[in-house]
């Protein structure tokens, strides 16, 4: 089991701030939907589409995935992260800028948002790759997880700078096949980016917190090696006029590679640690497998695999990892605060399984966005959008709660220093 390194991380309020800002981009996801639902789950190329799908996979999985990386890589990787306290709150206005203005230019039709943002995008995520990547190559050990790590970071940056010539080419600046180029951009972020770090991520988060075992090591380094392959063979193909049937086979095949993967793990558990984060996980990679195979029966099913997989898989899989990274940090701020000799709150009082409980509950009827997509109908969608709004108020209200019990106890504390002292 890795070791965690808790004097390594950076400032608790940077991944913090990352992680705690993606519940409130879910609750835009909803609002949007409620505006534009009589448009918003019928066609790809609609403005309202284009922006909730980036509102979803750069503003809720962006967010959770620059948390996720800045914390555990200096806490369970031993990886350096560079600049933290320089550039971090820098990273984080710079990254949500960039996403609010180019959901506004996409929904609006503004070209000089879409302008701004095909320019702090790519910004973001190569100051990301800047703070990361060096550490990654200087550390030690557990080489197939910095491998995995540094190929999801990569994708990450070709697939922002990828976005920005979208964006531009949205404005009218560049003439570009977008309709190529987009579904290159689409496979390289989502398989490449998000898949690829969730696995990655894995081979720590479930031995550790779900008592499962691990992918044999040369097994998970084929298939990060055919995701590289795939991905670029794939893109090459459907730049130079080929059809997208082999980008969208490559997401279906390594995405359910990984979903039946870690549910077998799970499966297989002699000892299974039954709780929040188990179910979370075992619910987001059963409709990760869905997505994948509704993917994988033709790119007319891409709206409906897209509805499953950045609607509801995806975010299940964060949601899960955000509560219980969120509750750590907060224990890591106390414990460095108070000091040694002064027993501070455990992470489970924090945040309670309960409380994590209602938050992932409060995700199931974000079933009714797949439902949407299927049928279409107005009233449908905006239902949908309403179970978006309310289970992303559920999860910043109970993230927030760590934040309240952490200044309860603080407070508390220093009451009774002032009543000792008296």
């Amino acid at each position: 089991m890795t070791q965690l390194r808790l004097e390594q991380g950076p400032a608790p309020s940077l991944p913090r701030r990352f992680l705690s800002s993606a519940p409130w981009w879910g609750m835009l996801a909803g609002v949007l939907l409620i505006v534009d639902g009589a448009t918003a789950l019928r066609i790809r190329w609609n403005p309202a589409t284009l922006a909730l799908v980036h509102v979803f996979t750069l503003g809720v999985l962006g967010n959770a995935m620059f948390g996720s990386v800045l914390q555990f890589l200096p806490a369970a990787a031993g990886v350096r992260v560079r600049g933290s306290a320089t550039f971090g709150s820098w990273l984080h206005a710079l990254f949500n800028l960039g996403v609010l203005l180019l959901v506004m230019g996409l929904h609006q039709g503004w070209r000089t948002a879409l302008i701004a943002a095909a320019v702090l995008l790519p910004l973001g995520f190569v100051l990301l790759a800047a703070m990361t990547v060096p550490g990654l190559l200087a550390a030690a050990g557990q080489r197939l997880l910095r491998a995995g790590f540094g190929v999801a970071i990569g994708f990450a940056a070709l697939t922002a700078l990828l976005g920005g010539m979208l964006a531009l080419g949205f404005a009218g600046r560049l003439t570009l096949p977008l309709t190529a180029l987009t579904d290159v951009h689409a496979s390289w972020g989502v398989l490449g980016w998000v898949v690829v770090l969730m696995a990655s991520v894995a081979r720590v988060v479930m031995p550790m917190f779900q008592g499962t075992g691990t992918v044999r090591e040369p097994v998970q380094a084929i298939w990060l090696g055919s995701v590289l392959l795939m991905l670029f063979g794939a893109a090459c193909w459907r730049l130079t006029d080929g059809s997208g049937a082999w980008l969208a086979g490559t997401i279906a095949a390594h995405a359910l590679l990984f979903a039946v993967a870690a549910l077998w793990l799970q499966w297989r558990a002699p000892r299974l640690r039954r709780g929040p984060l188990l179910w979370s996980w075992r619910a987001g990679l059963i409709v990760l497998a869905l997505a994948a195979l509704a993917l994988s029966t033709g790119v007319r099913n891409g709206m409906l695999a897209a509805a499953l997989g950045l609607g509801v898989a995806l975010p299940l899989l964060v949601a899960g990892m955000m509560l219980e990274i969120v509750p750590f940090i907060g224990w890591i701020e106390l414990h460095r605060r108070c000091g040694r000799g002064v027993q501070s709150p455990g992470v489970q009082r924090l945040l309670p399984a309960y409380d994590k409980t209602r938050a992932l509950l409060a995700q199931v009827p974000l079933l009714l966005l797949p439902v949407a997509v299927v049928w279409p109908s107005a009233w449908l969608a905006r239902a949908a959008g309403l179970a978006l709004l309310l289970a992303w108020g559920c999860m910043a209200w109970t993230l927030h709660g760590v934040r309240r019990r952490a200044s309860r106890f603080l407070l508390t504390m220093e009451s009774a220093d002032v009543a000792a002292r008296a």
